[in-house]
């Protein structure tokens, strides 16, 4: 039975959506599959790993009623190296195996049935919904997910908080030596508070879903899962079991050494000085002076790289040492021209702000150099 057939970016495009859920090695082989569900001319492909679903639709008009399971990797690697000019059809034979065509090339792989996929289920009417525009969803991902750990025994750190309390919405991530923290302002007000952690796997992917536009995607919240939906896309997710850092008492008062830069000319020091730092431990100094920051880098080699930059500073001096990768993290990823660098004292912690900007705050721990 032909299923359908279809330009091959048609059916490229939500296989890529969907097949970063799928894991390489798993010891249910289903979930190495993709489900493909065909209805009324609209296909739906879905992966998950039982922790985080992405379903994708596209319009197959004329496509026959199916539903099956095919490996996802090796049915994107096929597709991915058929010419582009040729359709792809996809046909299902009675001994339950998928042929794949496009013009000369035949591929036939074998299926598993639909009614054995796990989907993830959420309790329809339960929890909070609203709606922001994409591109400051991907936006305030960006702001804090090169924060969050990675693999540490402290498992509601490989995560990000997603918090709304009343009308604020608020994004942070930490690894225990730095904070990333944003927020926006929603229309309708949350009856009731609520804090998830989203998986740092979920994050990653909802990053690459999402557009810059300002199209709207539905966001759901409970305590269990959060979904995010658009025509084309939803993405579930199961959330972390445990309890996020309290970040509020984190965020430094009081700083009074503070010097506005452009962001793009202090990276690019860094990036320069970082050529030169121990492998292990990436530190850099920093040495404040009136009109003047210095940063020096240097490793077991005895080498050394120093920049200095003028700046409009005339408090104290200040010698102190950070991990230079956390500063270049955080200034890769703002899109604002300048930020705003407070300090305390050479054990107190370092805070980047946006000039005008009062949700985002990125704190980094001081290191001993």
């Amino acid at each position: 039975m032909l299923v359908l057939k279809t330009p091959k970016d048609a059916l490229l495009k939500p296989l890529q959506a969907v097949a970063g859920v799928v894991e390489r090695k798993h010891t249910l082989p289903i979930l190495s599959n993709v489900l493909v569900e065909v209805v009324g001319g609209r296909a739906t492909f879905v992966a998950t790993d039982l922790e985080l679903q992405i379903s994708t639709t596209a319009e197959e008009p004329g496509a026959a009623d199916a539903s099956f399971t095919v490996s996802a990797r090796k049915l994107l690697d096929i597709c991915r190296s058929l010419p582009d000019a040729e359709p792809i059809s996809l046909e299902l034979s009675d001994e339950q195996q998928i042929k794949i065509q496009s013009g000369r090339s035949r591929f036939n792989l074998q299926t598993l049935p639909a009614r054995d996929f796990p989907k993830l289920q959420i309790p329809d009417g339960e929890g909070l919904s609203f709606s922001l525009p994409q591109g400051l969803v991907k936006r305030l991902l960006a702001s804090v997910q090169y924060a969050m750990a990675v693999q540490d025994i402290r498992y509601y750190l490989n995560g990000m908080l997603l918090s709304v309390q009343g009308t604020r919405l608020t994004v942070a991530s930490t690894d225990g030596h730095r904070l990333a923290v944003d927020a926006t302002d929603l229309e309708v007000a949350a009856v009731e508070g609520i804090d998830v952690i989203l998986p740092r796997k979920t994050v990653l992917e909802l990053g690459k879903l999402l557009g810059d536009d300002d199209d709207p995607v539905e966001i759901q919240i409970n305590q269990s899962q959060v979904v995010f939906r658009r025509p084309n896309f939803e993405l579930r997710s199961k959330v972390v079991d445990g309890k996020f850092p309290d970040w509020q008492r984190v965020i430094p008062v009081g700083h009074d050494k503070i010097f506005v830069i452009a962001r793009q000319r202090l990276l690019q020091s860094l990036m320069r000085a970082a050529i030169l730092t121990n492998e292990k431990y990436r530190g850099a100094r920093i040495a404040l002076t009136a009109g003047s920051l210095r940063i020096a880098c240097s490793n077991n080699e005895q080498e050394e790289a120093q920049e200095e930059l003028d700046i409009d500073y005339d408090g104290e001096p200040l010698d102190i040492g950070f991990n230079v990768q956390y500063l270049q993290d955080a200034f890769n990823n703002l899109p604002s021209d300048t930020v705003q660098c407070s300090f305390g004292d050479a054990t107190s912690s370092m805070l980047i702000t946006i000039p005008g900007d009062e949700n985002f705050r990125y704190v980094v721990m001081p290191m001993r150099i």
